[in-house]
């Protein structure tokens, strides 16, 4: 049995006239609003909570975040029971596989929706196991005794390039769609590096682009809740669609 407290928000940011973030907490699908909810789950049971940052322009963006996340919680709600972990990673690459082709296809059917693409960071529960799965920019980030730390590694230039501090994050080098002949997904089963009391914290770019790792800790400090991240990334300017979703894990 595991005992989660959940806290998602998503919000436009101060410069772009549309959204094209999305939120998924269980089978509610957060943009543009804030949820909140608790979850008490057996081992038997499973939750996809998962945030996407879509790309493309236009409405192209909002297209793909929503696409990938709609056909993620199908897929993983349709998972078949007692899989292992190599077994549940290789159906995440079937599903990874499958969504790049609807991608493409959508692209050649309609022109509006050529090219688009999203990225994926999501924190899976599946019969008593923890998983993260991360493709592109967005992160995972945990916070434990008053530290935090980034458990993904963007897929972008600046870390390619071993310049995390560097501003290229805007240039990433795998996604979901975009183009991209050869995605992949990191996927990390971390049930025994879960503790209760931990915090693990979902979010697009829009986040850590506006606050350092520092001051994203600072604010989590002082208890504030996935609204009050999004609201601090506003007040540094909100450049972009800002979206976080923050897992505290109750009992376990």
């Amino acid at each position: 049995m595991i005992e989660l407290e959940i806290s998602a928000a998503c919000r436009v940011g101060c410069v772009r006239h549309n959204n094209e973030d999305m939120i998924l907490v269980g089978d509610q699908f957060i943009r543009n609003d804030e949820f909140s909810t608790r979850l008490s789950l057996d081992e038997s049971a499973r939750c996809l909570i998962a945030v996407a940052d879509g790309m493309g322009g236009h409405r192209c963006g909002e297209v793909a975040s929503s696409d990938a996340l709609h056909n993620l919680q199908f897929f993983f709600s349709d998972i078949p029971t007692g899989l292992s972990a190599s077994a549940f990673n290789e159906m995440i690459v079937e599903w990874l596989e499958s969504i790049n082709l609807a991608f493409d296809s959508k692209g050649k059917v309609d022109e509006r929706y050529k090219g688009m693409g999203t990225t994926l960071v999501a924190f899976a529960y599946y019969e008593g196991e923890l998983y993260s799965l991360n493709c592109g920019d967005s992160r995972l980030y945990r916070y434990r005794d008053g530290e935090i730390c980034q458990l993904t590694t963007d897929h972008s230039l600046s870390s390619l390039m071993g310049n995390p501090n560097e501003k290229h994050s805007s240039v990433i080098t795998n996604c979901i769609g975009g183009g991209c002949t050869s995605s992949y997904i990191d996927l990390v089963q971390m049930t025994q590096d879960v503790k209760a009391g931990d915090t693990y914290l979902l979010c697009s770019d829009g986040l850590s682009d506006m606050l350092s790792d520092h001051c994203i800790g600072l604010v989590l400090s002082e208890h504030a809740d996935a609204d009050g991240l999004c609201n601090a990334a506003i007040e540094r300017g909100g450049f972009d669609n800002v979206s976080v979703c923050l897992v505290r894990i109750v009992k376990k």
